[in-house]
């Protein structure tokens, strides 16, 4: 069975990451979408949030039965082993995350090189989109509509309230 993980904070998910879980979920037998607690980033939301909120965005995908969304912390190959996973898939938006999507590549290699990465790049009304930028625009009042979904626009705009 192709087990494959696809990491990140997802705070908040975006229709960006919704978009590379549809494609993701399509190529593999299972998805993981290991939602990593990361406090470094300085997270709007808590790593069970954003778990619930990965869940609430696949449940009505077509493959929602192949995916799984579990929160880890620490290395993302020790996760990755834990599960028996060989594929590591990173979304791309731009030339930029290549850059740092590479680096992190060659650490994972270092670390187990029977993991692979596969990068998917984003589709072209999502290549723009950044977590980042969506929570700034929101707290500068600006309408995130476009960026996430009806559900996630409220919890971020709870959140800031």
């Amino acid at each position: 069975m192709k087990i494959a993980i696809y990491p990140g904070t997802f705070d908040p998910i975006t229709l960006g990451h919704v978009d590379i879980i549809k494609r993701a979920s399509a190529l593999f037998d299972h998805l993981i979408i290991g939602v990593a607690k990361d406090n470094s980033k300085n997270p709007m939301f808590s790593i069970v949030e954003r778990a619930e909120m990965v869940m609430n965005e696949i449940k009505n995908l077509e493959n929602k039965d192949k995916i799984t969304v579990e929160n880890f912390e620490g290395l993302l190959i020790k996760f990755a082993q834990k599960k028996s996973c060989k594929i590591i898939i990173r979304g791309l938006r731009a030339v930029s995350d290549f850059e740092y999507e590479f680096q992190m590549y060659g650490m994972n290699y270092k670390l187990d090189n029977t993991i692979q990465t596969i990068f998917l790049p984003a589709s072209e009304n999502h290549h723009f989109i950044a977590s980042k930028l969506v929570k700034e625009i929101a707290i500068l009042g600006g309408d995130i509509s476009y960026f996430v979904s009806q559900n996630v626009k409220e919890k971020i705009n709870k959140n800031l309230k």
